[in-house]
């Protein structure tokens, strides 16, 4: 038996070498494969060493915060963790597989969509990574027309916000974003200069009282609810900057009160954008920030996408998803 448990470790070793998608391809081989490369340890290893590096996750990919603490063989059954299911499942190259496995017919789907005039559709960006950053986002998006085309300036308004900057996807797709600040520039390069936080004059704050306890929540301000009830969807800008301090708790009450199902329809997209100032920066993992925003929490579609703000890396990944999201939500 010793034995036995001795050449089972040292082949979980050797396995450890190759890549998941090695040992899917050995695991179709054999039955012996199959069983063996399935090792809940094994697939433990690989999610824990893979997962910072993802640069993509979704709610329908967030692995479960649980699995990074509770024990390899632990499970509310007491049988062994399916870490091999949640790896796939959770792996942006898993997710793209599984894309490109779907039915031809949407690709048919989108052509006949394109020979119908559509409604241009439009989204609320927002948040600190808009701000804080010491790039900024908007300016990039504004001037890289071989990443991103801007195809006009509206000059109409929405309850005094303007109606914001259209832009045109793989010289197709035009889509409209409405950028929100919440503060003047002035006040926002001050902040930067000083380090410090800028009251952000969006929202409002709303006390009550449940019991004993004192709750405190947000509202947004009359001219941005307007703006929240004719977008087609969201862009949530947060900074993933690892030197910086943050206050996710305070994040969480304010894009809560800006996506709130009582201002518009409860399945409109959410792209998060987790950004950074440029390469060198060190980020925290987007799947690390996704579990702070609480987005696991949320009851619509979502996307969080690592970005880089001096050279747009990762946006075009997320400006895709939302789009598709936002047309598949137009259809229904």
């Amino acid at each position: 038996a010793a034995l036995d448990g001795f050449q089972i470790d040292v082949q979980l070793s050797i396995m450890s070498f190759l890549s998941p998608q090695d040992l899917c391809r050995l695991g179709s081989t054999s039955c012996y494969w199959r069983a063996a490369v399935q090792d809940p340890l094994l697939w433990r290893y690989f999610l824990l060493r893979d997962l910072p590096s993802w640069t993509s996750v979704d709610w329908k990919s967030l692995p479960d915060e649980e699995v990074f603490n509770k024990a390899f063989s632990e499970d509310s059954d007491n049988a062994l963790y399916d870490y091999m299911a949640v790896y796939k499942r959770s792996c942006p190259r898993g997710r793209r597989s599984l894309k490109s496995s779907r039915p031809r017919y949407g690709t048919v789907t989108s052509f006949l969509q394109s020979l119908v005039t559509q409604v241009e559709p439009r989204f609320a960006m927002f948040g600190p990574g808009l701000e804080e950053l010491d790039n900024s986002l908007v300016q990039k998006m504004m001037t890289c027309p071989e990443i991103l085309l801007v195809a006009g300036l509206p000059h109409r308004q929405i309850h005094g916000i303007g109606s914001g900057v259209s832009f045109q996807f793989n010289n197709n797709q035009k889509f409209n974003i409405v950028t929100l600040y919440s503060t003047t520039s002035v006040e926002r390069r001050r902040a930067r200069e000083e380090q410090a936080v800028a009251v952000n004059k969006m929202f409002y704050q709303e006390n009550s009282t449940a019991g004993n306890q004192q709750a405190t929540h947000y509202s947004v301000i009359a001219q941005v609810k307007k703006v929240c009830e004719v977008v087609d969807g969201f862009i949530y800008v947060a900074n993933a900057e690892a030197h910086r301090e943050h206050d996710r708790q305070e994040e969480v009450a304010r894009f809560l009160a800006m996506i709130d199902p009582a201002l518009g329809p409860p399945n409109r997209p959410l792209l998060v954008l987790s950004c950074v100032s440029h390469v060198g920066v060190r980020r925290i993992p987007c799947v690390y920030v996704a579990h702070q925003l609480q987005l696991n929490l949320l009851h619509q579609p979502w996307m969080m996408q690592d970005t880089v703000a001096a050279t747009l890396d990762g946006l075009l990944n997320g400006i895709e998803w939302l789009l598709e999201e936002a047309s598949c939500k137009s259809a229904q």
